[in-house]
């Protein structure tokens, strides 16, 4: 368990400097290809996006690391139960303050984020 623990704190550290840099190739290195990103949208619905297609956008956002902006990530929780773990992480991309409960599973031995469901506010 302590060996999971430790290795999910580093997945975190990688997610978060995933999102400063703003890093495709970085973020993809720990989402498992059929992963999704779901969050309830602007105009009130979920919406459900998979992964390729957010790391695409992921590609044309500039980096908080660019513009100098001040970082803030914070693991919340950790939770394992066997091979399935969930993380819930706090992190900001100015302006914007996100809490992300990342569903991770244990495939071939390494964590991957199976699903990632997020919310922001200003």
């Amino acid at each position: 368990m302590d060996t999971d623990n430790r290795a999910l704190r580093s997945l975190a550290q990688t997610y978060f400097d995933s999102a400063y840099e703003m890093d495709a190739d970085k973020f993809a290195s720990i989402f498992h290809p059929s992963s999704s990103v779901t969050k309830v949208g602007d105009d009130g619905n979920v919406s459900v996006t998979p992964i390729a297609t957010w790391l695409a956008a992921v590609r044309n956002l500039k980096a908080p690391k660019q513009q100098g902006l001040e970082r803030q990530d914070q693991i919340l929780s950790i939770d394992v139960e066997g091979e399935l773990a969930l993380l819930k992480l706090k992190l900001q991309i100015p302006p914007r303050y996100f809490t992300d409960m990342l569903s991770c599973l244990k495939v071939d031995g390494t964590w991957k984020i199976a699903q990632k469901v997020m919310t922001s506010k200003l």
